[in-house]
């Protein structure tokens, strides 16, 4: 016996499907064309996270840091993990234009060039107007990627906003033995083809009301520099931003030249380099990034905090919230792992 679905939407927008009896809500969405983002669909990252406000529903599993008991209260929901015992509808605090189907197919770009800049970091320059569409993505997202000759995809956040011909950049970790590193330092040549899937991923820059904190570790520096294209393109957007960008060696800060056209682009944004390893070269600040928050600044007012980064980072930020004292604040978050794509 069937069950029908509805999934609202941020926007307003509701969208109606079938699903199983026994089918996992999910894996029903799919299969009707209606793409929520998603990732780990093992009850632990909570990207396909939303709230049944009407029917009955069943939860195989649910990490408790995926859901906490008063979100189990309130009715919220993993995806991945419900079943519908009913007619049932659910809310999403995302807008609809993420779960197009349309924008999430197999697709195909070449490459353009690939630009190492820095020690451990190179962009690869992907031009995919050979799609006859504009590709339509959230600066903050990110695709998955094919690397040439292999079965294994890596995913990355966009480091540049939608253009109309299609030209993208993604900001690559450079690791001693990765796959996609690999395939960039001895195999990358201009004209390649590079398969991928795009748009993925919840983190993207809602409509911005309140000062921002950005917080980049290492590569996570890609998600935002597509975010301050996008500011830069509207000459701001009506708060005060402030980046702060962590690596562990001096050799590792790339695209410092960009970010110093923003300052020029961007009313009210500044950025703060912080280096984890102290050198004679460096004069800058060091350590760790929540060692150089303001506190009292920042609760001064409320504000909206971004963070994308590898898992260390992100819960050492997310522990100095908590033991901050802070109170008015709105988290945002992305975790990668170590294969340099994002977790």
């Amino acid at each position: 016996m069937n069950h029908k679905v509805a999934f609202s939407f941020a926007d307003g927008k509701t969208l109606f499907f079938d699903a199983g009896a026994n089918e996992i809500l999910l894996d029903a969405a799919l299969r009707n064309g209606v793409k929520i983002p998603f990732d780990c669909r093992e009850g632990v990252c909570s990207t396909c996270k939303g709230r049944c406000e009407s029917g009955e529903y069943e939860q195989d599993y649910v990490d408790d840091e995926a859901l906490s008991a008063e979100d189990l209260a309130q009715r919220k929901m993993l995806s991945c993990q419900t079943r519908v015992r009913s007619d049932a509808s659910f809310f999403f605090d995302f807008d609809s234009t993420l779960c197009r189907s349309e924008d999430t197919g197999r697709m195909t770009a070449t490459v353009s060039r690939m630009e190492k800049v820095s020690g451990s970091t190179a962009i690869l320059h992907l031009d995919a107007s050979g799609v006859r569409r504009r590709l339509d993505f959230l600066p903050g997202q990110y695709a998955r990627l094919l690397v040439p000759e292999t079965d294994a995809w890596r995913s990355y956040s966009f480091a540049n906003q939608p253009s109309y011909d299609n030209q993208l950049q993604f900001l690559i970790r450079l690791l001693p033995d990765g796959i996609m590193s690999n395939y960039l330092r001895e195999r990358c040549t201009p004209g390649q083809s590079i398969d991928f899937e795009a748009p993925f991923g919840t983190f993207y820059l809602r409509h911005v009301e309140r000062p921002l904190v950005m917080v980049a570790g290492g590569t996570g520096l890609s998600a935002f520099l597509g975010m301050l294209d996008e500011m830069a393109s509207r000459g701001g957007c009506g708060q005060p931003v402030t980046l702060y960008y962590g690596v562990n060696d001096v050799g590792d800060l790339c695209e410092y030249e960009r970010l110093k056209g923003y300052v020029d682009r961007i009313e009210g944004f500044s950025y703060v380099p912080v280096v984890v390893n102290s050198s004679p070269d460096w004069s800058g600040k060091t350590g760790y990034i929540p060692d150089h928050f303001d506190v009292k600044a920042l609760a001064a007012r409320p504000f909206d905090m971004y963070v994308c980064g590898p898992p260390p980072m992100v819960e050492a930020i997310r522990k100095w919230l908590a033991t901050s004292g802070l109170q008015d604040f709105q988290l945002h978050f992305e975790k990668f792992a170590s294969t340099g794509g994002l977790e």
